[in-house]
């Protein structure tokens, strides 16, 4: 398309410079030869009032040796005879024929005639007895073409300057015309190989732009609905986790027999048909994917990790365990939106249920420094043989707070989601109970650029505050009430 509009462009304004140029290369031409002819006119006007006096020899050749063409051999006069003892007179260097020259006089009109090396103006001149006699003008071709070579070089000049600058011109539209295409092109690749995070800049053409806008929406329109299907994915493991835990310890206090064995294996199904969901989930989660933060996606953190112990307190009497809380006593603002951080800190309190022997002891502690907020979740468990490998994405890592759940890493991978939304970290550590600890890091200036800007991404994070907000937390038990199968079996 470029090439194309280069090429129109280029036999264009050649058809027009040549449609100007031509006829105005011939008028200078013409216009050069008139020059020199009135210059001729002119130098054998000058004879004209020596011929009206006399015809005298002398004189007359003393007059044509006075003008210039006289004294380059240009000029002749050519008197006729009047009476035998005045003979006919001829002055200077004849070149017009002798049939030319008497014509002339005869006809009493001044005529141009080509000869070798030029043209002769024979211009017929009145004299003082009434007869004509006629001067003689040599003009040399070079006189009368002169100046055209050079008028002609310079409308060639800028007859290229003009196919030049037109075909530049012509070049940059077709740039500015086909690299919104390609770009739009190449979106199109990009988002059909799973790069969802792909937009096109709106700029270039009105009609480019358009599809540029329509493009943009057409993305962020798949995003949201891959979004959503993630949303109902990452809801059923949040919502099946915890009663799922319950159901699995509540399975294991039923003793030895058939109907136990049945139980104990159907949970244990369920709870890999759960992990089969999350794992395809998470493996099918887009670049463009990310904890939300953000202005109005905030929470306190002392109030959600008080509403979670509520839930979890009563399964924590019931299996005897000791439970303390500390620095959740004022109001600690996150830069993290509510449910991501309840998910959080279901999925490392459910681990601590699920890895460790009843009885045991956990803490949960909230650290105010002046830049971050740190969380820490420690047990009295047996403590974790390889941190390095349960921070790794996928990784089980079981034994402690830090166990995932189940073999899918989604636990640790949430958690870890929500500390580096917000520039911070995760970490696992011994605890001072004797255990593993589990640090989250959360920082309070929203350290994740790709989130701060508008998008879909925003659109999916008031959908899910909305969710959660509609759904009153009743499906994954933040309300306060006992999950499934809980303590009061």
């Amino acid at each position: 398309m470029r090439w194309a509009l280069v090429k129109v462009c280029l036999a264009v304004t050649a058809m027009v410079v040549i449609a100007f140029a031509v006829p105005l290369a011939l008028v200078v031409k013409e216009m050069a030869g008139d020059r020199a002819f009135s210059d001729a006119e002119r130098q054998a006007a000058m004879i004209g009032p020596t011929l009206s006096i006399t015809t005298d020899r002398k004189e007359l050749t003393r007059a044509v040796m006075s003008t210039e063409p006289g004294e380059e051999g240009h000029l002749a006069v050519h008197v006729p005879a009047d009476e035998p003892e005045h003979p006919a007179l001829e002055i200077g260097t004849r070149r017009a024929p002798r049939k030319d020259v008497e014509t002339v006089r005869k006809a009493g009109r001044a005529s141009i005639i080509a000869v070798r090396g030029g043209s002769v103006l024979l211009q017929p001149t009145a004299l003082g007895s009434g007869d004509s006699a006629v001067v003689e003008v040599f003009v040399p071709e070079g006189e009368v073409s002169q100046g055209v070579t050079t008028a002609w070089l310079m409308l060639a000049g800028v007859g290229l300057a003009l196919i030049v600058g037109s075909v530049a011109v012509a070049d940059r539209l077709g740039v500015r015309m086909v690299e919104p295409a390609r770009r739009l092109a190449g979106a199109a690749q990009n988002l059909g190989e799973g790069r969802l995070g792909t937009r096109v800049p709106e700029e270039g053409p009105t009609e480019l732009r358009s599809a540029a806008v329509a493009f943009n929406s057409m993305a962020d329109q798949v995003v949201q609905l891959l979004a959503n299907e993630r949303e109902l994915a990452a809801d059923l493991s949040h919502r099946l986790r915890t009663p799922l835990t319950v159901l699995r310890l509540n399975a294991a206090s039923l003793g030895e027999g058939p109907a136990a064995e049945q139980t104990r294996a159907a949970v244990e199904q369920l709870e890999h048909e759960v992990d089969t969901i999350i794992r395809t989930a998470r493996e099918q989660r887009p670049q463009t994917q990310g904890v939300q933060t953000g202005a109005g996606a905030g929470c306190d953190v002392s109030e959600v990790i008080r509403e979670r112990m509520s839930f979890w307190s009563a399964l924590a009497e019931d299996e005897g365990r000791e439970v303390r809380l500390a620095g959740v006593g004022r109001t600690v603002r996150i830069p993290v939106a509510r449910p991501e951080l309840a998910a959080a800190l279901d999925a490392l309190l459910g681990n601590v249920f699920r890895h460790t022997p009843e009885g045991t002891a956990f803490a949960v502690d909230v650290h105010h420094g002046g830049d971050a907020v740190i969380v820490l979740v420690s047990d009295a468990g047996p403590g974790i043989a390889d941190p390095k490998a349960a921070l790794a994405r996928g990784s089980s890592g079981r034994g402690g707070a830090a166990g995932a759940l189940g073999s899918t890493g989604l636990g640790l991978d949430i958690v870890r989601r929500v500390a580096e939304s917000t520039g911070g970290d995760l970490r696992i550590g011994r605890s001072v109970l004797g255990g593993t600890e589990v640090r989250i890091r959360i920082g309070l200036h929203e350290g994740a650029p790709e989130r701060s800007g508008r998008g879909p991404g925003r659109r999916v994070a008031r959908q899910r505050r909305r969710t959660a907000v509609r759904d009153g937390e009743a499906g994954s038990g933040r309300g306060g009430g006992p999950p499934v199968g809980g303590p009061h079996h």
